[in-house]
């Protein structure tokens, strides 16, 4: 079945940086769009970036760009999200995900936390 795994989560100071990794297993990884959420606490979950299935095209949610880049390597089946400038509002739990076979799956997340 489809499983993803984020791992990378951790404290940061305002101004840090963190790379994410989410493995990817279950299905033809290098078939399918990926994306990454984060959900900060009583908020909604909240796109963060989408890659498309070679890697071609990235897109991000405004607060998010020129910040964070997403990237992936389709022979490790792992996507990546690079973090920088972390601020304190970035502080959520990230997810990364996938639409296959009409279902969306998600992994079960990882704490960034960004604070002094």
């Amino acid at each position: 079945q489809v499983q993803l795994v984020e791992s990378g989560g951790g404290l940061v100071q305002p101004g840090g940086s963190l790379r994410l990794s989410c493995a990817a297993s279950g299905f033809t990884f290098s078939r399918y769009a990926m994306n990454w959420y984060r959900q900060a606490p009583g908020q909604e979950r909240e796109l963060v970036a989408t890659i498309t299935s070679d890697g071609g095209t990235t897109n991000y949610a405004d607060s998010m760009k020129g910040r964070f880049t997403i990237s992936r390597d389709n022979a490790k089946n792992t996507v990546y999200l690079q973090m920088s400038s972390l601020k304190p509002e970035d502080t959520a739990v990230y997810y990364c995900s996938v639409r296959w076979g009409g279902t969306n799956y998600w992994g079960q997340g990882t704490q960034v936390t960004v604070s002094s």
